[in-house]
């Protein structure tokens, strides 16, 4: 299996996800310049930490070179109202590989279908997140070794959470996988994402209490009220109603996981000593994983 792009988790079969965990150990001890002579560009749209960079410095790591843009909205010809297509047009003709974030849902894919090198959708508004999906699950496979009978609680903002959607659509190709959705009504996983899960034989169910599941699972999935897709009044009905404290973490196993696609706000209040030092605590590990997933992913689409 060979992709031009890489623009939802869907495109992703068994096969290539473990050959991309392979990849990604292998790079994670070598200094190997894969991608020498080779351009990045970073169209990002949307504010970024960890994909920009972690993008960024996998280039520079395997040899290539980055070319950026960090906000794409006020810093690029958007403002002089060029279209993502034309802008898509000229980035291609300038770098080898494209990553784009974007504020529009789709925004990924309309890019693709325009672009002479593969472009990566680095999260397209609502819509998909693919490449920290697949840092998730490798992640999920280092911290617990098995990505198949396992029970995983995802908890927060389902509804605009583009991870969640995109994780979701990586556990639809795996065995014996059970997952409890837990949000605030108003932010509830939505139907597409139900509908596929069923599709797919994935057990699924949808609760309220927090703490009542937390013993039961593997793999706690944390995500914040995504304050920047709601009215202020959305935010502040739905801020604070569940969260991972001192007091609840005792709850998990203890060869539980705690994952976040970070950042974290409120729905996290752990101690800087518990985040050090809790094995349970995982996701500084899983954002460090985005690294060498990325360069697994951006050698296999270029070499």
């Amino acid at each position: 299996m060979k992709l031009d792009h890489f623009i939802e988790s869907q495109q992703l079969n068994k096969q290539t996800i473990f050959s991309l965990f392979k990849k990604a150990e292998e790079l994670e001890k070598s200094n190997e310049r894969l991608l020498s002579k080779k351009i990045l560009a970073t169209l990002f749209y949307e504010p970024s930490t960890r994909t920009r960079l972690s993008f960024e410095s996998a280039m520079l790591k395997l040899g290539g070179d980055v070319i950026s843009t960090e906000n794409a909205k006020e810093f690029s010809s958007a403002v002089k109202g060029e279209s993502l297509e034309d802008t898509i047009r000229i980035i291609s003709s300038y770098a080898d590989i494209i990553v784009l974030r974007h504020f529009e849902e789709g925004a990924a894919k309309i890019a693709a279908s325009v672009s002479s090198v593969p472009v990566i959708n680095g999260g397209d508004g609502s819509g998909q997140h693919p490449t920290q999906a697949l840092l998730d699950l490798y992640s999920i496979w280092k911290e617990i070794g098995r990505v198949e009978n396992i029970t995983v609680l995802m908890v927060g903002d389902l509804k605009n959470g583009r991870t969640v959607r995109s994780l979701c659509y990586l556990f639809g190709k795996f065995e014996n996988i059970k997952i409890i959705f837990i949000a605030p009504k108003p932010l509830q996983i939505k139907d597409d994402i139900k509908e596929y899960l069923e599709r797919h034989k994935v057990e699924f169910e949808e609760k309220n209490e927090l703490d009542k599941h937390l013993p039961e699972v593997d793999i706690v999935y944390m995500t914040r009220i995504q304050k920047e897709r709601m009215t202020s009044e959305e935010y502040q009905n739905a801020k604070g109603l569940y969260s991972i404290t001192e007091e609840n973490l005792k709850l998990l196993k203890r060869d539980a996981r705690l994952l976040h696609p970070l950042p974290h706000v409120e729905e996290i209040e752990l101690s800087l000593k518990t985040e050090q030092e809790d094995r349970r605590v995982a996701y500084f590990r899983q954002a460090k994983n985005g690294l060498y997933i990325r360069m697994a992913l951006l050698s296999y689409l270029l070499e």
